[in-house]
């Protein structure tokens, strides 16, 4: 073959390689993580029986599993759009992914604007308490709420209801009129409300007992702080951690967008080459 054909060849596929497989490595590593997160969602859904009578959901947006599923759907739509269309140059599929992206940049951007704009009149703290409500009062009806709210007031906030522990009244489990109907929670908080005892290797899961009765000592052992102030709290004090995770998601979705429009242009530079 005549060695001006070969450098013909060679000027007319020139589509950037590196940009080609980074493009696909990282949403093929985008799409198997939300393939697994997809797979708990559904896995948790099933395992409540959810499948099977939709009606026992409550409170839809805070059910953990289902927000699993709806995070794993989309970022599993977006990793197989960017994924399969570098891997294969398909500018459909590219052309999609940006603008797939480019929604999702705007809708965070917005909502941003919107919580900054509304953070002085007390919109997300009215959102927080809402759902912090809908945790506290189906406690009992609803596993992954309850192991939420457990962790939320044991390991992450170290704290006790919206306000305060008074705030489990919201329950009817916990409500201090049930006492009539002989509920053993009855005027007491989850154990997840207790503080922790030094050297304590097994969790005593009575500790809540009891503790908002009349006459009960004054030093129950158990956090006093609302879980919303103590939420206030924490963000204040990872404010910058925050900031800079936020940001960093921004740019790698304008990384995102930028290299799946520059492939595209490569792809439609070659194609004009060959006609």
């Amino acid at each position: 073959m005549p060695a001006a054909v070969r450098k013909f060849r060679r000027e007319i596929s020139e589509i950037s390689c590196c940009l080609k497989y980074l493009l696909f490595a990282s949403n093929v590593i985008l799409w198997l993580s939300a393939l697994l997160v997809l797979s708990v969602g559904i896995w948790a859904w099933s395992e409540k029986g959810m499948f099977r009578n939709i009606t026992r959901l409550h409170f839809i947006a805070l059910d953990p599993a289902f927000v699993l599923i709806i995070l794993g759907g989309v970022t599993f739509l977006l990793g197989f759009m960017g994924s399969v269309g570098a891997l294969r140059e398909n500018t459909c599929l590219l052309g999609a992914y940006a603008i797939f992206l480019s929604v999702l940049l705007i809708a965070e951007i917005g909502f941003c604007a919107v919580a900054f704009v509304l953070k002085d009149k007390g919109w997300i703290k009215d959102q927080a308490t809402e759902g912090l409500k809908a945790f506290i009062r189906h406690y009992r009806e609803d596993a992954d709420q309850q192991n939420l709210i457990d962790w939320i007031q044991e390991d992450w906030l170290q704290c006790c209801g919206i306000d305060g522990p008074k705030d489990w009244d919201g329950n009817n489990y916990f409500n201090c009129s049930s006492i009539a109907i002989g509920s053993r929670e009855a005027c007491g908080v989850p154990f997840s409300c207790c503080r922790r005892r030094p050297q304590e290797v097994i969790k005593n899961k009575q500790c809540g007992y009891d503790v908002r009765k009349e006459g009960y000592p004054v030093d129950r052992n158990i956090h006093e702080r609302g879980c919303l102030r103590a939420g206030e709290d924490w963000l204040e004090a990872h404010l910058i951690s925050v900031a800079i995770g936020c940001v960093a998601l921004l740019v790698l979705q304008i990384l995102g967008i930028c290299f799946a429009q520059n492939l595209r242009a490569d792809i439609y530079t070659q194609k004009s080459k060959w006609h």
